[in-house]
């Protein structure tokens, strides 16, 4: 599976929670408390590291506030083929 994570810059999040019902795996939710600006940004809770970095949070967020990161697997090495001429 995918591995990814976010970050969300709380000076740009307006508390929309738009990004909270497009999460797959449920674990952006909405801060407790405010933001300078008066806001209840969103926040990752991801302790057992479920994002898989799909970018639905970044692709639906009207303030550009999030940006995905993804983990890059190496590509898969094919055996070289020896030919015999």
């Amino acid at each position: 599976m995918a591995k990814g994570t976010i970050t969300i810059d709380e000076r740009r999040c307006k508390g929309c929670e738009l990004c909270t019902t497009v999460c797959p795996k449920n674990i952006i939710h909405m801060a407790t408390t405010f933001s300078a600006r008066g806001y209840r940004p969103a926040i990752l809770v991801d302790p057992n590291e479920q994002c898989t970095g799909c970018l639905l949070c970044a692709t639906i967020c009207p303030d550009v506030a999030i940006t995905v990161y993804r983990e890059i697997k190496p590509k898969a090495t094919t055996p070289s083929t020896t030919r015999n001429t």
